[in-house]
């Protein structure tokens, strides 16, 4: 049924934050880009491929198509990174041009994207329906961890499409792939998990580092501190120097992390678990991404430490508010 997969491109659509490089390692690390096997993309912005090609198309075989029917129909295996569930089942769905209608016998659907298990459902049985195979596949990672291949992909659905790509493809967009059910599903569940504890550890940051700085502490020497202890972590070390400094320059954009905790708290409240601390962050997230007046929904999820200030009324947080 598969031996399309062996003979014809790699699929790629959604080449945004973090599809390009995703996409990217697929080349540098030889899995397409050959005339035998190119890599074949299409993007909802098209100067996006076309960006994508001047940077990688001396050097590698990449086809832009005008469709993602066209991408899926060219293609064995097809990788989907979109950025919202809103633009993923627009992609998915779009009649004629969209990913499902693309798909027939033996094609096979990888969907990077963070959605609700309802979606990720729906989308692998309209895949499967039609003769194809669907593998869940959300990540854990933002532009950076994508562009180095360091990614974590939570994966469920068919396991011989697991198989096949976990060594020929995950192994160069990631460090790690984990494989949690053939149901579809599972491999949301574990993403929506992941992303509530982080968004709910950076809000707490955000909160102790505000108090560090209201009780006339050098959050700096904060932020070594806890490197240096049992809480260290590389969200702590990485987010606290750039919340101190206004650095909000978007790796996982806030409304992206708040959308994901609020799928997280609805997954809780579903399954019955006492989930105040995350709810209690996802709140915060979601003053912060629809605060007009800071307007940082498409900055880096980081600011939401420019909630806590504005919230505060500490003397330090009056004298940042008046110095922006």
């Amino acid at each position: 049924i598969n031996n399309n997969n062996k003979m014809s491109g790699i699929g790629f659509v959604g080449i945004g934050i973090m599809g390009e490089g995703m996409a990217a390692r697929l080349l540098t690390e030889k899995i397409a880009g050959t005339t035998e096997k190119p890599l074949i993309i299409w993007n909802r912005t098209t100067a996006k491929c076309t960006a994508f090609v001047e940077t990688y198309g001396n050097d590698y075989t990449i086809e832009i198509k005008e469709s993602a029917k066209e991408v899926v129909e060219a293609c064995g295996i097809t990788y989907c990174m979109l950025s919202t569930p809103e633009a993923s089942k627009a992609v998915f769905e779009a009649e004629n041009v969209g990913v499902l209608a693309g798909v027939s016998e033996g094609k096979s659907i990888v969907d990077c994207a963070t959605l609700a298990e309802a979606d990720m459902k729906r989308m692998s049985e309209a895949v499967v329906g039609k003769g194809g195979r669907f593998l869940e596949a959300p990540v854990s990672g933002s532009k950076v961890p994508a562009a180095k291949g360091v990614l974590i992909f939570l994966c469920a659905g068919n396991k011989a499409l697991f198989d096949e790509i976990v060594d020929n493809g995950f192994n160069v967009m990631g460090k790690a792939s984990h494989f949690f059910n053939e149901d579809v599903g599972y491999g949301t569940r574990a993403k929506l998990v992941v992303n509530s504890l982080m968004g709910t550890m950076v809000a707490a940051l955000s909160e102790n580092l505000a108090l560090a700085e209201n009780v006339g502490l050098d959050p700096s020497t904060i932020i070594e501190v806890i490197s240096q202890g049992a809480i260290a972590s590389p969200v702590y070390a990485l987010k606290g120097p750039k919340m101190v400094a206004k650095d909000h320059a978007p790796n996982f954009p806030l409304k992206h992390a708040h959308k994901d905790m609020k799928l997280a708290s609805d997954m809780a409240k579903a399954a019955g678990v006492e989930f105040s601390v995350n709810d209690k962050a996802e709140e915060l997230f979601a003053k912060a991404r629809s605060d007009e007046g800071l307007n940082v929904a498409d900055q880096d999820f980081s600011a939401v430490f420019e909630i806590v200030h504005k919230e505060s009324s500490g003397d330090f947080s009056k004298k940042r508010k008046r110095s922006d």
